[in-house]
């Protein structure tokens, strides 16, 4: 199935390419492999501020995680031109910004996970890492990376 139609179906519109906050490039390809920097949760174009157990749980989290793989995927798609190359995602690392007692990283990074593995289906099946950090940039509550294979 064309991933743009399953994008239009899911009401979903894919962003440019946001233009760095520091000394780094978006993307960077190398062979069949493109790596994405980061990204940051972002609510109404601006950083989606919070920390997990002090001012944001885990529900909403979901959603910011599935903000920042849309984001992504924006990114993957100015590097790559069209997303229907792609082989594989092979792996997220998801930063959760949060308190020492907030346990459900790993659940707020699904949000992410959920929406690659609905696009993409088995090729969307990947490798992650979700860590609670005690901040992260702008202080944004979610920041995520990929790292994809193309055909």
């Amino acid at each position: 199935m064309d991933i743009y139609t399953t994008l239009k179906s899911l009401n979903i519109e894919l962003p440019p390419v946001s233009t760095p906050a520091a000394a780094y490039v978006p993307f960077v390809q190398t062979g069949n492999l493109v790596f994405l920097s980061g990204h940051i949760a972002k609510k109404d174009g601006k950083p989606w501020v919070g920390q997990f157990g002090k001012n944001i749980f885990t529900e909403e989290g979901k959603r910011a995680a599935r903000a920042v793989a849309v984001d992504l995927l924006g990114t993957l798609h100015a590097a790559v031109g069209d997303l229907n190359r792609v082989k594989r995602i092979v792996k997220l690392m998801s930063l959760v910004n949060s308190i020492p007692e907030f346990t459900e990283q790993h659940l707020v990074t699904n949000g992410a996970s959920e929406l690659i593995s609905q696009l993409f289906g088995e090729k969307g099946a990947h490798a992650r890492s979700a860590f609670g950090v005690a901040q992260i940039p702008m202080g944004a509550c979610v920041e995520i990376e990929m790292i994809v294979e193309m055909e």
